[in-house]
Parts: structure tokens; sequence; C-alpha cells
């Protein structure tokens, strides 16, 4: 059976204050699963949680996310009938 709507949001709250990531689980006994292995885990302190948003915040603005936008020269055509070049 696939994980209730609660374990999914209580497996993100977990993660967002251990500071860690996790792969949705497929069953309800996988999201149990990662739940124990979350509440295991030490918590993130404030201060680690505030120098990772700022290093998000600063690389975001100095046009690193540029990097993966689409180039003229990578397409042809235009609107509905672009394609790929």
């Amino acid at each position: 059976m696939k994980p209730t709507t609660k374990q999914l949001a209580y497996l993100r709250a977990l993660a967002h204050r251990t500071g860690q990531t996790f792969t949705p689980p497929a069953t309800r006994s996988d999201a149990s699963r990662e739940i124990r292995r979350l509440r295991e885990a030490t918590p993130s302190s404030r201060q680690e949680l505030g120098e990772e948003r700022r290093a998000i915040r600063d690389a975001l603005s100095q046009g690193n996310g540029a990097r993966a936008a689409v180039r003229d020269e990578e397409i042809t055509g235009y609107g509905s009938s672009c394609e790929w070049a």
C-alpha cells in the first residue's frame, strides 16, 4: 500500500529538521522505516540551516542558474513550432 499523506508530510518535516534528503517511499512500511531513520538523526542547528539558505541564495544571485537556460543556438522555430536544433 502507498504511504499515507501524514507519513509523507512527517518525512518532509523530519528531513527539513535534520538537513537530510530522502527518496520518496513506495510503501507504508518503507515510510515507517525512513521515519525511524530520520528520527534517530541529529537535527541540524538553525545556524547550519541559515548558512545553507544563504549559500543557495548567493549562488542563485550570481547567475549560476543561467547555465541551465536554453540558448538561442539550441532551438529552431518559434512558439509551439519550436524544436531542439
